[in-house]
């Protein structure tokens, strides 16, 4: 056919011939008649081996390549079966195509980059599929690019955590490279069989190069880093750790608006129905429970973040209420232990260790008593300066991977786009390498 290298180029196929070109007006559609090229022809579909032909399979099939222009376009050949003497009867392999797909190959790379870039809506739009065909052609296209890296070399110091991708508590296991910054595994759950099952797939040999660990305090993801991985030092977060602090104190700052709830309604009359007057003079029992339950993000926030109207508000929790405020100073030095870090935490973790034991307020005692349960992974992370930052950055992207897709109906399209997003090989149109 005259202009075939043309068409090759328009439709963006290699190794093959443009038989005839033609126009089906009745559906819209631009039809290229092609074939396999003879180097291309009689190989297995799988593993690209050459193998005697079985037979002609369904006849001839249709695959959706790169609109031209604004007209849709298809490509029409036949797909014979061959038969490999190690996959058996399959269709045999044509070069603008993956095996078992409907798309050209130029089609799915570009799918596969809209999806790294834009919503879902514009994805199904532009390209003119359906969302759960986005999900197939993105799996297709990391499980591609999945066979020509190693995303486990040299993986030396990961962290683990979970992630929640869908309502019913349904959780992603998530698995980072604190040196290169690459997402190098997830999976659908959060137990010690998935956990295990990237172990699995890392292998005994590579398990021994794990050198540090970093996660919360989850007891799961400690119990099978300790049994696959013996030469790893498993750090403890300090986000996490410093939240168990936060908790505590809102435990302590809730109790204290409880009770000044309490209070007001033993000692104060009611008023009556609907708005106080203007020159009414204020209760001080209900004053207080209000101030206390507007209180909770001065308690939260760092000093340093704080505003003027919070630093107020922490001014008058230290003189009506000392023991919310001592509390409000035990999160605090607990964040200064990893603020200094190395020996210095150490010994500033043992003196707030000491002085957690002795506050006589029970959520921080309980507090104590867990963080010298963890000391050791605690111990680490100060020694070493690890910490889930870099995984919790990475979650906080899969989580707008999520919002921009407008949502997932199952973990593997979204674990397949975070890994092509994430994973350190995203896509590339095609012809912009």
């Amino acid at each position: 056919m005259r202009n075939a290298r043309v068409w090759r180029a328009l439709l963006g196929v290699e190794k093959c011939v443009i038989e005839q070109i033609e126009f089906d007006e009745d559906n819209d559609v631009l039809v290229a008649h092609v074939r396999a090229t003879k180097g291309a022809r009689g190989r297995c579909g799988l593993c690209r081996r050459r193998c005697a032909r079985y037979d002609a399979g369904e006849g001839r099939r249709r695959w959706r390549a790169l609109d031209l222009g604004t007209v849709q376009a298809v490509l029409e050949a036949d797909a014979p079966r061959v038969s490999c003497a190690r996959h058996g009867v399959v269709v045999a392999h044509l070069p603008w195509a993956r095996h078992g797909a409907g798309h050209t190959l130029v089609f799915d790379e570009t799918v596969a980059w809209l999806a790294t870039q834009t919503s879902k809506s514009a994805v199904t739009e532009l390209m003119r599929v359906g969302w759960r065909t986005v999900g197939s052609i993105i799996a297709r296209v990391w499980a591609d690019t999945e066979a020509l890296h190693d995303r486990f070399a040299d993986l030396a110091r990961i962290g683990i955590d979970e992630i929640s991708y869908k309502r019913g508590h349904r959780y992603i296991t998530v698995v980072v490279d604190h040196d290169s910054g690459r997402l190098v595994w997830a999976a659908p759950g959060r137990d010690k069989a998935t956990l295990g099952a990237f172990f699995d797939l890392l292998g005994p040999q590579r398990c021994e190069l794990i050198t540090h660990v970093s996660a919360d305090a989850a007891e799961w993801i400690a119990a099978v880093v300790a049994q696959r991985c013996p030469n790893a030092v498993l750090c403890a977060d300090a986000f996490h750790i410093v939240a168990w602090a936060t908790d505590a104190l809102d435990e302590v700052r809730r109790a204290a608006w409880n009770d000044a709830r309490a209070q007001a309604r033993a000692t104060e009359a009611p008023r009556g129905r609907g708005r106080p007057p203007a020159d009414a003079p204020p209760r001080p029992a209900s004053e207080r429970a209000r101030n206390l339950k507007h209180a909770r993000y001065a308690l939260w926030k760092n000093p340093d973040n704080l505003t003027d109207p919070q630093r107020d508000k922490l001014d008058w929790i230290a003189k009506t209420d000392p023991r919310t405020y001592r509390a409000y100073l035990l999160k605090e030095g607990l964040r200064y232990v990893f603020t200094v870090k190395g020996e210095a935490g150490k010994q500033a973790l043992d003196r707030w260790t000491s002085w957690a034991r002795r506050c006589r307020i029970p959520a921080f005692v309980t507090l104590q008593k867990r963080i010298v349960a963890h000391r050791v992974s605690i111990d680490a992370a100060l020694d070493n300066n690890l910490s889930n930052a870099l995984i919790e950055s990475t979650n906080t992207k899969i989580r707008l991977i999520t919002r921009v897709a407008f949502g997932f109906h199952s973990a593997e399209p979204l674990i397949a786009l975070a890994m092509l997003t994430l994973g350190g090989h995203r896509p590339v149109l095609p012809r912009r390498q």
